[in-house]
């Protein structure tokens, strides 16, 4: 699963599972996956991940992208979907 959560705490086992979105105090579920990277440090095939949720999509993906990180930005759905093998 994405869980590459800036400044997130350990997860409490009696929380829901739902992941949140990655904005700094903001525990909302999350909608969106920022995929990015950044070229000093990793190839340019890895992929980390930030979680937005609708109200801070924006703001998480302009951060990413006025430092030339940003990647990619895809529903949260589609992202795990892509990540499950294929049914048989």
């Amino acid at each position: 699963m994405i869980l590459n959560v800036p400044g997130s705490d350990p997860p409490d086992p009696s929380a829901p599972s739902s992941p949140v979105c990655s904005a700094k105090g903001c525990r909302a579920d999350a909608v969106w996956v920022l995929a990015w990277n950044n070229p000093k440090l990793h190839t340019p095939e890895r992929r980390k991940t930030w979680l937005a949720c609708e109200e801070h999509r924006d703001h998480l993906s302009k951060f990413l992208d006025v430092r030339g990180f940003l990647k990619d930005v895809v529903l949260l759905a589609e992202w795990e979907a892509a990540e499950r093998p294929p049914a048989e």
